[in-house]
């Protein structure tokens, strides 16, 4: 076997040799290698086999094709052997080789993972298709949580706003593979990094601390984008802002202007503004601000600056700002007017503070007094230079208190504090002073808006004194309205009782507690609807209560179910109410009814005398005639010659029938009268003729007593108009009367006394007088008062004097003293038919 294996080698050697430089000795090769395949092989032999296919496997294509072609020669047999035993040989170098690339790789991913680790910091991975992540690294310094899933809970270790941030970004590289790179700080205050990348198939996340250069470049990169977008904030707040705002170079060339600048400045845009350099004040209000930078580094001013032809106020500000500076104008027009006009309305405030009665003293945010008014100073009696000083609050207050001003206080300090109080308070707080001079002060302090307090002071001396006076007099109203018999009841404008006395309550029979409900009009007439039930006077009651217009007083009677009568007021009241009062005359109306009817009984009487008089009169008046004719015609000397006794007593006769002739035609002239059916004659009166007449017809009177008449007349006093008959018989009833009541040897006087207006006529006796009892009856029919005279009247005279002169548009009057006489006075108007037309 070794034999054939040797010739086998060196027939290989050649073949292979022969394969390289030709196909010359592949026959010689292939028989010699079948030869020897074909022999029992020798443990010996078998590294020749190996170091022969070491040679195979060194062949490479064409050469082992070339070989094969040989050994194909050799038999079938030989070539699947030695096809099978090359495969063998390249399995056993693959597997070789596998394993040292499986140790490479192994040793390789170590050094990696030492250099990934070196640092702290966590991995997250989610393969393709899987949703639990796979985690790797130290979570501690990011969560205390033990378990590696709490990483993903980034809301238990980052702010909400970076871990909602984190949230999405994770979502967005598992969703579209869209890598992140985010700077976080953590709620303990850590920076770290957050990676994110799509890898092979992979969404893997780096999460680690940053430290040393990385985290200063990664706050950097924080803070530079931080100021980008602030800086990005403020240009665009600038450009959009309604006031001119700009930025200067160091040069003092204009680097930066808004839109509403280059408006301002009548520029095309922001642009042309900086390029053309326009600049929005003038020259002079330049150079104080640019004096201004220069010295302080700031300028602020209130300057007009001309805008669309139009001259307005701003508040400019500028300042110097990294080597340049920066300026914004503030339109402040309407502030500048309303500052205007808040000075103006301040000063007309004062003005008017001045003319107040209150005192008022205002006190600033310092507590200094920065105004007060004279009603003030003169309150206190306080020196107006003092007042001028602006002393502060407790000045004034320890000058008051050692003038005795102040209200005696047990703890003045405390006093004091508490009424400072109203520096800190919101709302206004109201006291009254009482001083020790009797005065009571109400005091008002007021916080103002701005700071400090306002003090209000008014004397409310005499009105607490009338608030008193008033309480009292109510008082004294109501306990007289509830001791009052005459119910009263008193309903608002609203229609409801306000008030009422107990006399009310049980004229009405209605319970005081109902009533004290405030019930309305129509409930109180329903409740006393069972007393009294006329629906037409209830609704005059409930007219006055409830009108609004036109109202006044309205008497009412009524007569209730219960017979009685009551008389009934309603009256308005000054503030809308009313007044109702309710008076039981029950009685008033039973007596009124009973004199009612005894003066119609009178009347009826006197009536049915007048009757009877005029009756009698008239029928006397026929046969008296008669008499008076027969009287005249015996004492005719043509009728024969009379005895002495005769003729005395026919001298009786005629007296007697002429004096009962004068009473028949005086009561026939009062029942005219009486009447109506008296007329007047008018015409010119005589005056002196008139009383003359009169006289004369007196004179036997006069003689048989022994009684003085003196007449006292003007010969001058001429005429009037007037029914000159009726004047003599007012004359003569005059005298006759006097002389009646006048003692024998006295003197009775009749004047006469001319106006432009009136003709006076006066008799005078030296009589008994008329007692003030009687004087007003001396005109009545048939009054006959003697008075212990020895006058027998039938008390006609004067009634008809009184008669006679009212109708002609005069007066009658009475004047006596008692035990000293009576003058009566008649007045007559001068021209009848002017006081007859007046009258007309």
């Amino acid at each position: 076997m070794s034999g054939v294996v040797a010739a086998m080698r060196r027939t290989l050697l050649s073949c292979t040799f022969l394969a390289r430089g030709g196909r010359a000795a592949l026959g010689t090769l292939v028989g010699a290698l079948g030869l020897g395949l074909a022999q029992p092989a020798q443990a010996a032999d078998l590294s020749f086999l190996h170091a022969m296919t070491a040679v195979l496997a060194d062949l490479n294509h064409q050469e082992f094709a070339a070989l094969t072609a040989a050994l194909s020669l050799l038999g079938f047999s030989v070539v699947a052997a030695i096809l099978l035993m090359r495969t063998r040989l390249r399995a056993a170098q693959n597997e070789a080789g596998l394993r040292s690339e499986i140790q490479r790789l192994h040793n390789e991913a170590d050094r990696y993972r030492s250099l990934l680790f070196a640092e702290p910091q966590v991995l997250v991975a989610w393969p393709a298709g899987e949703d639990r992540p796979q985690i790797s690294g130290d979570i501690s310094p990011l969560t205390a949580q033990e378990s590696p899933q709490r990483i993903l809970a980034f809301g238990t270790w980052l702010p909400p706003a970076p871990a909602l941030q984190m949230d999405r970004a994770i979502d967005t590289l598992r969703e579209s593979g869209e890598g992140f790179l985010l700077n976080l700080t953590t709620s303990n205050g850590q920076a770290v990094e957050a990676l994110g990348r799509a890898i092979g198939g992979q969404a893997i996340v780096r999460i680690r601390e940053l430290s040393g250069v990385r985290r200063e470049l990664a706050e950097t990169n924080l803070r530079h984008k931080a100021l980008l977008q602030e800086t990005e904030m403020l240009r665009g707040f600038a450009q959009s802002a309604p006031w001119p705002i700009w930025a200067k170079r160091p040069d003092g060339g204009l680097q930066f202007a808004n839109s509403a600048y280059a408006k301002a400045a009548e520029a095309a845009n922001s642009q042309d503004a900086i390029e053309r350099n326009l600049e929005l004040l003038d020259s002079g209000d330049r150079s104080d601000m640019d004096r201004a930078l220069n010295e302080t580094a700031a300028f602020t001013a209130r300057l007009p600056i001309v805008v669309g032809g139009e001259r307005r106020f701003y508040d400019v500000q500028a300042l110097n700002v990294g080597g340049g500076s920066v300026g914004m104008a503030i339109d402040a027009s309407e502030a500048n007017a309303l500052s205007e006009a808040l000075v103006r309305m301040a000063e007309g405030h004062r003005r008017t503070l001045d003319q107040l009665s209150s005192g008022v003293a205002v006190f600033d945010g310092r507590r200094r007094l920065a105004f007060y008014n004279d009603s003030y100073r003169r309150l206190w009696d306080l020196d107006r230079v003092f007042l001028d000083g602006n002393p502060d609050d407790s000045s004034v207050l320890d000058r008051l208190r050692a003038a005795r001003k102040l209200p005696e206080q047990p703890d003045f300090r405390a006093w004091k504090a508490k009424l400072h109080e109203a520096y800190r308070a919101v709302d206004a707080e109201k006291d009254t002073w009482y001083l020790p001079d009797g005065r009571a002060l109400s005091v008002v302090t007021t916080p103002n808006p701005e700071g400090g307090v306002t003090y209000l002071f008014d004397d409310v001396t005499e009105s607490l004194d009338l608030a008193r006076r008033f309480d009292g007099l109510i008082r004294v109203q109501r306990e007289t309205l509830d001791n009052l018999a005459e119910a009263v009841a008193v309903f608002g404008s609203n229609g409801r009782a306000q008030l009422f006395n107990p006399a009310f309550a049980s004229m009405w029979k209605l319970s005081p507690e109902a009533l004290g409900e405030q019930p309305h009009i129509d409930a109180v007439e329903t409740w006393c609807k069972p007393l009294f039930d006329d629906a037409a006077a209830w609704r005059v009651i409930r007219e006055a209560v409830t009108r609004i217009g036109n109202r006044v007083a309205v008497p009412l009677k009524l007569e209730r179910k219960d017979g009685s009568v009551l008389d009934c007021m309603t009256m308005p009241l000054p503030d809308g109410a009313t007044m109702l009062t309710f008076q039981d005359i029950t009685d008033t109306e039973n007596v009124e009814r009973a004199l009612r009817e005894r003066n119609e009984a009178l009347e009826t009487a006197d009536q049915m005398k007048v009757d009877f008089v005029h009756h009698v009169s008239y029928e006397l008046r026929s046969p008296l005639t008669t008499i008076i004719g027969f009287a005249h015609l015996l004492n005719d000397p043509t009728t024969g010659p009379l005895v002495a006794k005769q003729a005395e007593y026919l001298n009786y006769i005629t007296a007697s029938t002429n004096s009962l002739f004068a009473l028949i035609n005086n009561i026939l002239d009062l029942a005219s009268i009486d009447a109506g059916a008296m007329t007047l004659e008018i015409g010119p009166v005589d005056i002196r003729k008139a009383i003359d007449n009169a006289a004369e017809g007196i004179q036997d009177r006069l003689a048989t007593d022994h009684i003085e008449l003196k007449i006292d007349v003007d010969p001058n006093i001429g005429t009037f108009v007037a029914d000159g008959g009726r004047v003599v018989q007012v004359l003569y009833n005059l005298l006759a009367n006097a002389v009646g009541f006048s003692p024998p040897r006295s003197v009775i006087n009749l004047s006469a006394m001319r106006t432009d207006h009136h003709v006076t006529f006066a008799v005078t006796d030296l009589g008994p007088g008329i007692a003030h009892d009687v004087k007003d009856k001396v005109f009545d029919w048939f009054e006959s008062h003697s008075n212990g005279s020895r006058h027998r009247g039938a008390g006609l005279g004067l009634p008809l004097v009184k008669s006679f002169v009212e109708l002609h548009g005069g007066r009658v009057r009475v004047d006596s003293i008692i035990g000293r006489g009576t003058t009566v006075t008649c007045d007559f108007p001068v021209d009848q038919a002017a006081q007859r037309s007046a009258a007309e």
